[in-house]
Parts: structure tokens; sequence; C-alpha cells
């Protein structure tokens, strides 16, 4: 007995397409992977520029209330300042002038401090920004924040 296969004319370069459209799946589910493993990478990234960014406006906003004086407002603003030059040099904050606020009261009243006579005692308002800024992964952080000063006397009463 003599066996013989017979190959259709149709069935020719069958296992060729075959094999070119395993590869081109394989392909397409490794281009998946690395684009969802470098996606993730840049997330993990972008959120630890985040944390540095907001670090250095924390820093900010604890330098302008070391050196904020109501009696000299453009002094309390810094631009460019590094948080920590030796360790992390791409990370610095900037404070803006303190303004008077828009909307809201001028003065916030405090309880407890009325020495009698009518006096009204508080703070006084100012608004400010502080952004903080990592260079190295191209982040940015705006808090605005206030800052009251006093107590001062805010009652209209006179002595």
């Amino acid at each position: 007995m003599q066996f013989s296969k017979k190959i259709l004319s149709s069935e020719k370069g069958f296992a060729l397409v075959t094999a070119i459209m395993a590869c081109v799946i394989l392909f397409a589910l490794a281009m998946l992977i690395i684009s969802l493993s470098t996606g993730d990478l840049r997330v993990s990234a972008k959120s630890v520029g985040d944390k540095k960014a907001m670090s250095a406006a924390e820093t900010g906003i604890h330098r302008m209330i070391q050196n904020f004086n109501p009696q000299n407002l453009a002094a309390s603003a810094l631009t460019g300042v590094q948080v920590d030059s030796a360790n992390d040099p791409a990370s610095v904050y900037s404070i803006s002038t303190p303004a008077i606020p828009t909307s809201g009261p001028l003065f916030l009243p405090m309880t407890g401090y009325s020495i009698g006579g009518g006096q009204t005692w508080g703070k006084k308002r100012f608004v400010v920004n502080v952004e903080g800024r990592n260079t190295a992964y191209d982040t940015k952080v705006t808090i605005q924040t206030g800052i009251g000063y006093g107590p001062i006397e805010i009652s209209t009463m006179y002595q």
C-alpha cells in the first residue's frame, strides 16, 4: 500500500499565513504589555514629582510664616528658593507678596482678648500664594493660603 498526499491548490501557503498571524498577535500583545508598563512608570514618576512639589510648597509656607512682616509685605515675597540644595536641588518654592483678601472680612475677631471699655481685638487677614515646583519631574503645585496678624485692636472706638 502506498499513501499519497494530495495537496489542494487552495491550501498552499496556509501555514505561512497562520505563522504570520500568530507573530502579529504576539507582537501586538508585547506592545500592549510594554505600553502598560511604561504608562505605570510615567504615572509613578508624576506622583513622585507631585509629592516633591507639594513638599516644596509646604516648606515655602513655613518660611512665609517665619518671615512675615505686616509692615513690609514685599519683604515676605521670595522666588525660586531651593528647598535642599545638597540633596534635592530640583525642588524650589516661590512666595507671592501677601495681599489683602478681596472677599470675606478684613479682620477676624478673637474672643478672650477684650480688655474692657468696648475694645475688640482680632487678626488682620492676608492672602498668599505659595508655589512649589520640581524641575526634574516638571511638576508644580500652587497653594493659596491665608495668614492672620494679631492681636490688633479692630474696634472703631477711640480712647
